[in-house]
């Protein structure tokens, strides 16, 4: 509606402008053509009374000297306008006349006697007043047929109150007219003398009058009252007359076309504005949504924006946080959410981390746009874990503004994983204490055999002792049997440690070992059950022996794990003879090294095979179903991989049996950051 009324008010604005244009236009125009009648009419007066002047000194001089009749022709020299003097006596009788020398006698076509009215009427007129007379205007035919308008000036020689002669001057309209007009009025002017009833007496000018822009004046002389007509060529003003009026309407253009495009680029504007609000509207929505703290700050570190969930982590409201005041040393304020025992570091690594940014973009890196994790500080003094993703604030222009931040509160997160890691580790020690549980019967079974020898090479001692004490041999045979007693009670001391060690280790640690020395732990334990059912232990090991990166206790337990499944799958369905449990490991490329157990079992079938490391998944009564799970999770968290080839019986191969092997990271290996894929 707005902009309807001011393109209205322009329009009328316009209009009017454009139209006072025009008005103002023509008014100068028929000013000028009333300047140029006035000036004709005036200089035509001048003419005539001038004309008036010479024709006196004539009246004067004797008209029978043949001078007067010199002079006569030297005056109409002058004067263009005399056409004709001519020197009458009383009765108002020719005595004498003079033609212009510039063209015919006027009275050569009609005689002078038959053309006396107008005259007779002005010489009396003159005669009764005493002065000069103009007479009426008269049509004089001429030789080349056309004809003049002329006037007749009678002038009275009065002596004594009587008339004794008459001088006679006639003046031709249009000569008068042509001679009152300048060059420039008549190329731009039809100028003309013209009688009441609007006949045209005389022209003059060097084109025809358009009729729009007249101007009329009263000519008056003694006795003669001409009418002035000046008719400009200029016709009905145009729509742009001039430069002026070509300015007026092409700015007016102008402004109309500016006023469209303002309001075409006003509803552009208005409509991207409803976008933008849509947009913030959108994005304000969405912030507000977000569980994620979003935080800017300037290059100088000041806080420019928080969302809500940036203020709920934090516990202060958005206006603490945006008005900070500036320290003493003109630095930015200090954030209330930065720990004071940190907030040099914090510092530092701003300036740091812009100092790079800046280096990478000059550079042509890449935009370090990683997270780091660091610790902010609650409203009421809680600390707690935050990570953080940066990334810079870059203008239209390229040029970077500030920070953008994403932080994220990873304090419950933190708490789910040390639950699960205390979980984990309750899991392993839950599993090795039901292995050991598992291996009671068979630790009491080992645990006998020295036991039972211990005793008997006691009661030996003693016996020689009692019975034989003089005998020379008795020293050395106690001596053997004491040795054979030390020997069994280190055997059941290192049967005992072995499993004491395996039950409490706990320590997580990586280092590096030799696979020979895994094997050699938990051989001792594997041999209990092995002995049990009568099962060989075989171990191949290359030369040199290849080492690993790991944590021993959790790689022990998945060795001890693996072999006692072995163990189990032979026991009952494969022929005592054929019961071998084999231990191997063989370097691979990539600086990782395979290690496998193998077992001459019946194999597995497919649908068991898909679920094996399923947690709690079993195919016996009394198992938990968390031994090869466990192993499976310990083998990745080193970064390799698990897995078996199982060939049943129904099998086309020789062999039947399973092999697990799982990998590990080599000598050369980071465990953190293990190079390339880990076979399995």
């Amino acid at each position: 509606m707005l902009w309807s009324t001011l393109v209205g008010l322009l329009l009328v604005a316009q209009t009017l402008l454009v139209m006072l244009t025009l008005s103002y236009e023509a008014a100068r125009a028929q000013e000028q053509v009333d300047q140029v009648a006035a000036e004709v009419a005036a200089r035509a007066k001048q003419l005539g009374g001038r004309e008036l002047q010479g024709v006196q000194a004539l009246m004067w001089e004797d008209h029978r000297d043949p001078r007067w009749r010199l002079d006569a022709i030297e005056l109409m020299r002058q004067s263009r306008a005399l056409l004709r003097v001519e020197f009458r006596d009383a009765q108002r009788e020719v005595q004498a006349a003079a033609d212009s020398p510039f063209r015919a006698p006027l009275f050569g076509q009609i005689a002078r006697d038959q053309l006396q009215p107008e005259t007779e009427l002005a010489c009396a007129a003159a005669l009764r007043h005493g002065a000069q007379i103009f007479s009426r205007s008269y049509f004089v035919p001429i030789t080349d047929g056309d004809g003049l308008e002329v006037v007749d000036l009678c002038l009275p020689q009065l002596r004594g109150g009587e008339a004794t002669a008459f001088v006679v001057a006639t003046l031709g309209l249009r000569q008068l007219l042509e001679e009152s007009v300048s060059p420039e009025q008549a190329r731009a002017h039809e100028l003309s003398f013209v009688e009441g009833d609007g006949t045209r007496l005389a022209r003059a000018g060097l084109t025809r009058g358009a009729g729009y822009y007249v101007a009329e004046r009263v000519l008056d002389l003694p006795g003669l009252t001409l009418q002035l007509r000046v008719d400009s060529a200029a016709g009905s003003p145009r729509l742009i007359p001039n430069l002026a009026t070509a300015l007026v309407l092409g700015l007016s253009l102008g402004l109309f076309g500016v006023v469209i495009l303002l309001a075409r680029d006003g509803r552009r504007r208005a409509e991207a504005e409803r976008a933008l609000a849509e947009a913030l509207a959108f994005r304000q929505a969405m912030e507000n949504s977000l569980i994620t703290g979003l935080r800017a700050r300037d290059l100088a570190g000041t806080i420019t924006y928080v969302n809500p969930a940036f203020c709920a982590m934090v516990g202060f409201k958005p206006e603490e946080l945006l008005r900070l005041q500036p320290g003493p040393d003109g630095e930015p304020g200090t954030p209330p959410y930065w720990p004071p025992e940190f907030v040099d570091e914090y510092r530092r690594r701003h300036r740091d981390r812009s100092s790079r940014w800046q280096a990478d973009i000059n550079g042509g890196g890449q935009d370090p746009r990683q997270g780091f994790e660091t610790v902010f500080m609650r409203k009421n003094g809680e600390r707690f874990p935050v990570l953080i993703f940066e990334a810079p604030l870059l203008n239209a222009q390229g040029q970077q503004t500030g920070w953008m931040s994403a932080v994220l509160d990873v304090s419950a997160q933190r708490r789910v994983e040390e639950l699960s890691r205390q979980q984990q580790e309750r899991l392993q020690a839950t599993a090795r204490l039901a292995t050991v549980g598992e291996m009671a019967s068979l630790l009491s079974h080992e645990l006998n055999q020295p036991l039972a020898a211990i005793a008997s090479y006691a009661t030996a001692s003693l016996n020689l002792l009692t019975r034989e004490p003089d005998d020379e041999q008795t020293p050395a045979m106690v001596r053997q049997a004491v040795t054979r007693i030390a020997q069994q009670a280190e055997r059941a001391g290192r049967v005992i440690r072995s499993v004491h060690d395996f039950v409490r280790r706990r320590e997580h640690q990586r280092e590096l070992i030799g696979v020979d020395e895994l094997f050699e732990a938990v051989l001792p334990l594997v041999r209990l059950q092995a002995r049990k059912s009568g099962t060989r232990i075989e171990v191949q090991l290359p030369s040199p022996v290849p080492r690993v990166r790991c944590d021993r206790t959790m790689v022990e337990q998945v060795l001890l794990n693996l072999s006692r499944n072995g163990i189990q799958a032979m026991d009952g369905a494969t022929p005592l003879a054929e019961r071998v449990l084999l231990l191997s490991a063989r370097s691979l490329a990539s600086r990782w090294v395979s290690i496998a157990v193998r077992d001459q079992g019946p194999g597995l079938d497919p649908g068991v095979g898909a679920q094996l490391f399923t947690p709690f998944f079993t195919t016996r009564s009394e198992g938990m179903g968390l031994g090869l799970s466990l192993c499976r999770t310990v083998v990745e968290q080193h970064g390799g991989a698990i897995d078996f080839d199982s060939c049943n019986e129904s099998s086309a191969q020789r062999h039947s049996g399973c092999e697990f092997r799982f990998s590990l990271p080599g000598e050369g290996q980071n465990p953190g950051h293990p190079e390339g894929v880990p076979p399995a």
